[in-house]
């Protein structure tokens, strides 16, 4: 009788919040020890989930035994002999994010890492869970695989080991339910907190290209390894974010950005919200299969570090846009605002000129998801930065003249020679595939450094190397002028031309960062500052800014309070190029390449 490991999981009373669980272990190990993850895979910060963990009681048959703690969190269970054991704790459960744990009277959600605890040494054993105790009206959501479940989804399900079980978030509720199949992989979506307007119909139609284009991307005219996939997507009055799983994603979306029927759409926000589910359902190959070698196997006792988030998720960002592009949800016009705007946050970042996407990768633990007031300055995004590396390659390969019979060189054949690896990759794989995609030909003149490569014999390679590996500028108008894509510049809002990053609120124009280098900088103001009055002028807002202040001959009065105290600074001279912002348009160029390339780009 083959082993395995149980999990029952019920709400007692889910206005308290706290989920029950108890633990079954048929054959424990002489002092088994038991611990919980501190991380969750697809969010790179510690969490320490066991801090919402109730004291661990146990039982072995009759008895109760002795439960010692090792560290904050792994248990070691004082096991007489291999007589199963029993494990009962309970998890506060009121964390509204992707990322943890919630549960109130009327909606339930969890990853598996914030709730069930790793037998050692048992991984890969046979994993079962058992939801009990549903709400009345309640159903449940969910891509792991049922064994015996009723019609609203309660009962037993299994993973085949412990990686697969806490790869599966579970909502629970009275949610709003549809689905579709696209390649014989029936894709579920799971709605909670749809207003009653909710036009499903449209979300479900518009996602089915999405999906439909992906599943191509990948598989060409084959199928996924998968045959059900599950869309959980919690809709709130102000939020935003997704996480990956293997078969399913968790998803927050603003109750505004739902498409709602017999009312026009909200283009910017129902946009945003494809783009996110593009992004999440691209990583069901990119991350989740083609996964970097630093993540095979996971080790969820400490930070897994990888140079590579860059790829993983800047390429990813990169092709989530892309794939609106493509399935006809943007056009080439609104495509390309989207494109600026990732250029101009990217621009916006002092810290680029300091740090690269792979150090950026690299500190994402102590950088990204815990940003402060110098964050800009200190660091780049490895999602915005990682997503224009992907166009300027994207860019390079499309210049290259054809080599017949072969099709023309872009991301994409990178992309597909990296996936028939079947491998978890590096940094030296990815460069392989670019050099193999590019053929004979050398990357174009546009790409090259002002002072020579670091390895001439591998051109390819030292321009991927260049543009992850250190803080070289990369040569986005060239890039994009190679296909006939303008660059517009004009003058940024008066904060951003300043260096500083400003918050209005209730009246209160207040510092939150002041950019490396900049006027702000000079002028001597720091994040924290109150900015009350522009030579004998209050100012309340942003706005005021534009109204009062002569960037051009500088020196005026600015008084803020500091700490409680009344300060007058003088302003400092404006620069030479104050920054400025960046919009992208169809070039009316009638060099013929150019444009065939940008059509081949645009509607790829």
């Amino acid at each position: 009788m083959p082993q395995r490991i149980d999990y029952q999981v019920r709400l007692p009373a889910p206005h308290t919040h706290r989920f029950s669980v108890t633990l079954k272990i048929a054959r424990p190990q002489a002092k088994q020890r038991l611990s919980l993850p501190v991380w969750i895979p697809g969010s790179y910060l510690v969490r320490e989930f066991a801090r919402h963990l109730s004291p661990i009681t146990a039982r072995q048959g009759a008895h109760e035994i002795g439960v010692t703690p090792i560290d904050k969190s792994t248990w070691e269970l004082d096991c007489s002999d291999r007589e199963a054991v029993m494990v009962s704790y309970e998890v506060y459960a009121f964390d509204t994010s992707v990322r943890a744990a919630f549960l109130d009277s009327g909606r339930g959600f969890f990853n598996g890492t914030s709730v069930f605890l790793r037998v050692e040494g048992q991984d890969t054993q046979v994993h079962r869970l058992h939801l009990m105790g549903a709400p009345k009206g309640w159903r449940v959501g969910t891509a792991l695989s049922p064994l015996k479940v009723n019609a609203q989804g309660w009962g037993a399900y299994e993973a085949r080991d412990y990686d697969e079980l806490v790869d599966h978030p579970v909502e629970m509720g009275p949610f709003w339910q549809g689905g579709f199949s696209v390649r014989g992989v029936r894709h579920d979506w799971v709605v909670a907190g749809a207003p009653p307007d909710f036009d499903g119909d449209k979300l479900l139609a518009d996602c089915r290209r999405i999906c439909e284009a992906q599943i191509q991307f990948w598989h060409g005219r084959g199928k996924p390894d998968f045959k059900h996939y599950v869309f959980l997507l919690n809709a709130v009055d102000d939020g935003y974010g997704g996480l990956e799983h293997r078969r399913s994603t968790a998803l927050i979306c603003s109750r505004k950005d739902l498409p709602r029927t017999g009312r026009a759409v909200n283009d910017e926000g129902y946009t945003t919200l494809l783009g996110l589910i593009s992004h999440e359902y691209f990583h069901t190959w990119n991350v989740k299969r083609l996964k970097p070698t630093d993540f095979a196997p996971y080790d969820y006792t400490r930070e897994n570090h990888t140079r590579m988030l860059w790829f993983f998720e800047g390429f990813t960002s990169y092709y989530d846009d892309q794939f609106l592009l493509r399935t006809g949800l943007l056009d080439a016009k609104a495509y390309l605002k989207l494109l600026g705007r990732t250029v101009n946050q990217v621009l916006a970042t002092p810290g680029r000129e300091h740090h690269s996407a792979a150090q950026a990768s690299f500190d994402a633990w102590i950088r990204y998801y815990r940003p402060d007031e110098n964050t800009a300055n200190a660091t780049v995004n490895y999602y915005t930065k990682g997503a224009l590396v992907a166009l300027c390659l994207d860019l390079a390969l499309r210049s290259l003249p054809e080599q017949a019979p072969q099709p023309a060189a872009s991301l994409d054949g990178v992309m597909a020679r990296l996936w028939h690896l079947k491998r978890p990759i590096t940094h030296a794989d990815v460069a392989e595939a670019v050099a193999q995609e590019a053929g004979t030909l050398v990357p174009p003149a546009w790409t090259q450094p002002r002072q020579g490569g670091r390895n001439t014999l591998q051109p390819w390679a030292d321009l991927l190397y260049r543009w992850t590996e250190t803080p070289e500028e990369l040569p986005l108008r060239a890039a994009l002028d190679a296909l006939a894509v303008e660059w517009l510049e004009k003058p940024a809002p008066m904060p951003q031309r300043l260096g500083l990053r400003l918050s209005d609120q209730g009246g209160v124009l207040k510092v939150m960062a002041v950019m490396r280098d900049s006027v702000a900088e000079s002028t001597g103001l720091q994040a924290g500052d109150e900015w009350l009055g522009l030579d004998g002028w209050r100012v309340r807002k942003a706005d005021d800014i534009q109204q009062w202040l002569d960037v051009k001959r500088g020196g005026q009065t600015l008084v803020i309070c500091r700490d409680g105290r009344l300060l007058n600074l003088s302003l400092a001279p404006m620069q030479a190029k104050p920054p400025a912002l960046v919009a992208l348009g169809l070039s009316n160029t009638d060099v013929t390449d150019k444009r065939s390339r940008r059509q081949a780009w645009l509607s790829a």
